[in-house]
This record gives C-alpha cells, sequence and structure tokens, in this order.
C-alpha cells in the first residue's frame, strides 16, 4: 500500500522574487536525442500563442551544450538538475526511459516561480492557456487519462474493461467496491512550487515501491486528494482521438499531446498503427507550421538569461540531494 503523504504537504508557503510572484511554464529535457525539436516547437508555439511567461527547461547534465545554445537561441530558460532515481526494485517499467522521468519532480523546487504549467516536450499549444495560472491554489490540476490502450493491460482497470472516460461503458464491478480514483495523465499539469512539497515528494518517493508508469503513477498517488480534472482539451493524448471522441471537441483543442506511438512530429512517417488518420495528419501539419515559421523564433533585443530572477545556481543545486546511485545517462528516447 502507499504511504500515506502528509496532510500539510501543500500548506508551505510561495516565495516571492523582488516582492512580486512569478508564473512560467516548464518542461524536461535529458539526453542528446531528438527531443530537443519538440522544445524548440514548444517554444514557439507559446510564442505564437501570444503567453506572457517564460518557458523554463529543466535539463538533466548528459544535455550537450549544443542543445542548451539551441534552447537560450529561442528564449528558454535554461535550468540543469540532478537526476532523480527511484528506490531499487524488479519493476519493468511501461517503458525502459522512465526511469529518468522521476527527475522531473526537481521542477517543485524552483521556487522562485509562485506556479508553474508543466509540459512534456511532445506537446504542443494551439491557444493560449495562461488563463490557467489564475485557477485556485492550492490544488493540482492535469486532464484524466485513459486505460483502454494496451499499454495499460497490466492494470485492473483494463483488464475489466473499464475507463474513466466511459464509466458506463463497462461498470467498475459492484463486488469490487468503489472504482479507482480518478487517474490523471502527468504531460500536462498545473502546480505550485514548494520546499515543502519537494521534500515530501522525495521522502514519500523513497518509500513507495515503483510502478509501471513510473512518474505519472506517483504522482498521482502523491496528489490524489487534490486532483482537479481540467477538460481533454488541455492535454489531448492522441489516443482520445480514437478511444473517446465523444468527450471533446476537435476544432477546440488546446493542448495537443504526441505521445501515441509514431506520432512524435519530427519523426512522424503514418505507419504506424492509427497514424494514417487524418485527424493525426492535421495535428503533425500543424506541429511542423509553427517550428518552420522563423517569424516565431526568439528576437534576441530582449533576451531571457539563465539567471533571470533566479537563485544562484550554486544555492539551487546544494539544495537538492544528491542522486542515490552513479549518474546513468537518459536513453534517446527521453
Amino acid at each position: 500500500m502507499a504511504p500515506e503523504v502528509p496532510a500539510d504537504v501543500f500548506n508551505g508557503k510561495v516565495s516571492a522574487v523582488n516582492g512580486y510572484s512569478k508564473r512560467a511554464y516548464v518542461t524536461f529535457l535529458a539526453g542528446n536525442g531528438d527531443y530537443v525539436k519538440g522544445v524548440v516547437g514548444l517554444a514557439k508555439g507559446l510564442r505564437k500563442v501570444k503567453s506572457a511567461y517564460p518557458l523554463v527547461v529543466a535539463i538533466l547534465p548528459d544535455v550537450p551544450e549544443e542543445h542548451r545554445n539551441i534552447l537560450r537561441s529561442q528564449g528558454c530558460v535554461v535550468r540543469e538538475i540532478e537526476p532523480i532515481y527511484p528506490p531499487e526494485n524488479q519493476i519493468q517499467f511501461a517503458m525502459a526511459y522512465y526511469v529518468i522521468n522521476y527527475s522531473k519532480l526537481r521542477i517543485w523546487n524552483f521556487e522562485e516561480y509562485s506556479k508553474m504549467i508543466y509540459l512534456d516536450a511532445d506537446i504542443q499549444v494551439f491557444e493560449n492557456i495562461d488563463h490557467l495560472f489564475d485557477r485556485a491554489d492550492g490544488y493540482f490540476y492535469a486532464a484524466m487519462d485513459c486505460f483502454c490502450e494496451k499499454t495499460w493491460s497490466y492494470s485492473l482497470q483494463h483488464k475489466i474493461g473499464y475507463c474513466q472516460q466511459c464509466p458506463d461503458r463497462v461498470k467498475w464491478p459492484a463486488d469490487m467496491g468503489s472504482p479507482p480514483p480518478l487517474y490523471f495523465n502527468a504531460g500536462m499539469f498545473v502546480f505550485e512550487p514548494s520546499q515543502l512539497t519537494y521534500d515530501n515528494l522525495l521522502h514519500t518517493l523513497k518509500i513507495t515501491p515503483p510502478t509501471p508508469f513510473a512518474e505519472q503513477d506517483f504522482l498521482n498517488m502523491f496528489f490524489e486528494k487534490v486532483y482537479k480534472p481540467l477538460p481533454l482539451e488541455y492535454n489531448l493524448v492522441l489516443a482520445m482521438l480514437w478511444r473517446h471522441p465523444e468527450n471533446f471537441e476537435f476544432d477546440k483543442v488546446k493542448v495537443a499531446h504526441y505521445c501515441a506511438a509514431g506520432s512524435k512530429p519530427w519523426r512522424y512517417t503514418g505507419k504506424e498503427a492509427n497514424m494514417d488518420r487524418e485527424d493525426i495528419k492535421i495535428l503533425v501539419a500543424k506541429w511542423w507550421e509553427i517550428y518552420n515559421d522563423e517569424s516565431l523564433d526568439f528576437k534576441p533585443e530582449n533576451p531571457i538569461t539563465d539567471d533571470e530572477a533566479n537563485f544562484s545556481r550554486s544555492s539551487i543545486m546544494a539544495s537538492m540531494p544528491e542522486p542515490r546511485m552513479a549518474y546513468i545517462p537518459a536513453p534517446s528516447a527521453a
């Protein structure tokens, strides 16, 4: 059974910089692979929708300097973080690279920001979502996930045929008690950095057995009592297109999450399952339109530096516990 999360975990004070609170988007990058293209596309997408807030990129040490320079040239605030590893275990993660995703927990230590919106690097923003920063404090906001894809075959929900996206299609068996708590996709979420929350996250991780979906399962457990669902339009996992099209309007999608196999725009061939769909082709084309638009490149006359409103790197890193094992470079898929 998962450990009880302390009740006061969300009561830490939010810090302010220079007398005022700050907001930012944040993403995560590891390794020397092609996900840097996703971050560039995301930065340009946020610029296209005229977001008022910067994009912070939390990077692991194995991100090459060439990629860091690309990110800085696109106006990103580059923040190096140390990796976090789960307790030693024999679990088989749903994807091999999921083990490095626990490092995303470091973003709760970015206390110079009062509120942040996390976006995976394989996400694109098509409409301004700055208004999500104005949601009530003290809650964790994210869109619900789906249990219909084969990647969830290990789960009891999948085996029963139950999915929270369509709970009446196959009902949760009455003899098994109440349905499981709502489960969110951790590719996009709204959160409040806090030293108290950060410390509790790392402490809880040490005593929580890992599960197949790694940090996503962990975050669902940790924030279960303060989770508030967002509409699917704020994080359209592409499998929803063929699993639950009745639950959203395609033309009103604000955030697309290219996490289905074969859907990464910069690798897209259309040959994988479901990738020849017209709606997928439209979303891939929209991503490339933003990525290739040179007018969306960052204009250096107002540069954003890595030190902008940040604590010194030495003080930040001093507050981060060292990893419990030697550093393991992220697989190229991460």
